[in-house]
């Protein structure tokens, strides 16, 4: 499945074919209308099977991380899109030096929306750190959390979350224990036809207790932020590599179709394109375990839109030639194709399109990073 030159050395320690042989047999069992792997069970199965041994994500295991998620993603896009967060998570409470209780499963629940607002107050058990909104708490700050969180994936089947929430005039990142008192998610608000199995409805939040995990604002200035946005990323790739096999497959069985072929060529471009994106990041991370000199890191946060937007589009057009190619049959006929073409497209829309580009623009206007 690695075909780019740019991966960095520890992308050679992954073996995607073995990866994609466990997800499709652990995710097999047929749903409701033969979709692959209907209980989330399932996959949280994989997930955590997979998160004792999956490389976290870190400087020195990019290639690593990446080409484990897309390998995920090319066998069944909804393990991917539980198993990242949690990866995520237990990256992010690696680097702020705080333990994952045994046998738990994370979400990352970090969206904002209008008019829904979560916010964070001192507990008064808190001994150290004065009650209040003030944001002058350290890491591990006993916190109480209270409004509406936006697109919280799977947190009826989860144990624990890392929460953004409001602390004054700063964000801060809070862990919580999903399953307390308090806690009350809106599973009925999600309708997609796209990851049905992964209900990411609303949770309203009323007098939870949570943690904070590093200072007010650390989760969003940290390198480590840029660089899970690529790992999203790596999901739309392998779960396009996923769909684009479909088309291989068609093609291989009618070899005198011209068009079948033309549309495959056109597909493996685009993909060469979405895989050295990818590629090339987790190289420029993995690079920093050699210690640069200062100032000599890419702008991650360029880089991350970068690479995202760039796969957005591949994405989009090989999804775009696969559906138009194979023509509707599949689609009304074939569960794993329908399901995998729906996922994919609600996947990729966590990249935002134009607004996303406008975010490009504006970095380059400000900061450069751009030699033309």
């Amino acid at each position: 499945m690695l075909r780019s030159p740019a991966w960095p050395p520890s992308a050679q320690d992954v073996d995607t074919e073995a990866v994609g042989r466990a997800v499709r047999a652990a995710t097999a069992v047929a749903g409701p209308g033969g979709r692959p792997g209907a209980a989330p069970a399932d996959r949280l199965a994989v997930v955590r099977a997979l998160g004792a041994t999956a490389p976290l994500l870190s400087a020195g295991t990019a290639g690593a991380s990446f080409a484990t998620l897309a390998a995920v993603a090319a066998a069944d896009v909804q393990a991917a899109r539980v198993l990242e967060p949690h990866l995520d998570a237990l990256a992010i409470l690696a680097q702020a030096g705080v333990a994952a209780p045994a046998g738990s499963s994370w979400g990352v629940f970090a969206a904002e929306a209008p008019g829904l607002r979560l916010g964070a107050t001192v507990s008064s058990a808190d001994r150290d750190v004065p009650p209040g909104p003030s944001p002058a708490v350290p890491s591990g700050t006993a916190v109480v959390l209270d409004g509406t969180k936006p697109w919280c994936s799977l947190a009826s089947s989860l144990s624990h979350a890392l929460v953004t929430a409001h602390l004054g005039d700063e964000r801060v990142l809070v862990a919580v224990e999903l399953r307390q008192g308090g806690v009350t998610v809106h599973d009925e608000a999600w309708v997609a036809r796209g990851m049905p199995d992964v209900p990411s409805g609303p949770v309203d939040l009323v007098g939870v207790a949570a943690q904070t995990v590093g200072a007010p604002g650390w989760y969003l200035r940290r390198p480590g932020f840029a660089w899970g946005g690529i790992g999203v990323a790596a999901c739309w790739w392998g779960g396009t590599v996923g769909l684009a096999r479909v088309l291989r497959d068609l093609a291989r069985a009618r070899p005198e179709s011209e068009l079948l072929q033309a549309a495959l060529g056109a597909t493996v471009l685009d993909l060469e394109d979405a895989e050295d994106a990818v590629a090339t990041a987790a190289a420029r991370i993995d690079a920093v375990v050699a210690g640069g000199a200062p100032g000599a890191e890419p702008d991650w946060p360029l880089l991350a839109q970068t690479v995202r937007s760039r796969v957005r589009r591949a994405a989009d057009r090989v999804r775009e030639r696969v559906v138009r190619t194979i023509g509707p049959g599949p689609l009304a006929q074939d569960p794993a194709v329908a399901a995998r073409v729906a996922d994919l497209e609600l996947y990729v829309l966590q990249d935002h399109g134009d607004r996303d580009l406008a975010r490009v623009g504006r970095i380059v206007l400000e900061r450069g990073g751009v030699a033309w």
